[in-house]
């Protein structure tokens, strides 16, 4: 797992060749802006979901984890918290191939962090996270799936 501002986003660019498409797309687009939905960048190596979803407490959070797809987060409007649990921490769980995912109800993140406009999460596969807590009501997202 990765938080930082998106200005250093570049640093990470030799943690998978697709990070340098993540960059070049949001420099070339107003990513703001963006109808919401699944945008193709490279195949199904690499899309953004630009998304809209309702901010949610902490209780009501649920981890996720991914085992082909690495997710890069950023919110656009608020404040996001995210539960984190290491991938060795987590219970065994449902995997789910053609979407590519794992849910993890009622187990308790390890450790919570917050981003704020401006910054960006990277979630490796198998890495537990629990996305969207915040006390808006709604949350304007981009969220980059990247072909592990």
């Amino acid at each position: 797992m990765i938080i930082d501002t998106l200005d250093n986003f570049e640093r990470y660019v030799s943690l998978n060749p697709l990070f340098r498409d993540v960059i070049t797309f949001i420099r070339s687009n107003d990513i703001r802006q963006m109808s919401l939905g699944k945008h193709p960048i490279q195949g199904d190596d690499l899309f953004v979901n630009i998304a809209k979803f309702n901010g949610k407490a902490k209780t009501a959070a649920v981890l996720e984890s991914h085992r082909r797809m690495i997710d890069i987060a950023l919110c656009f409007n608020a404040d996001e918290t995210f539960g984190y649990t290491p991938a060795d921490a987590l219970p065994e769980a449902v995997y789910h191939a053609e979407d590519d995912y794992s849910v993890y109800p009622g187990v308790s993140a390890h450790t919570y962090l917050t981003t704020h406009p401006g910054m960006f999460t990277i979630f490796f596969p198998q890495e537990g996270h629990a996305p969207c807590i915040s006390q808006e009501n709604e949350l304007h997202k981009a969220i980059f799936k990247v072909k592990a």
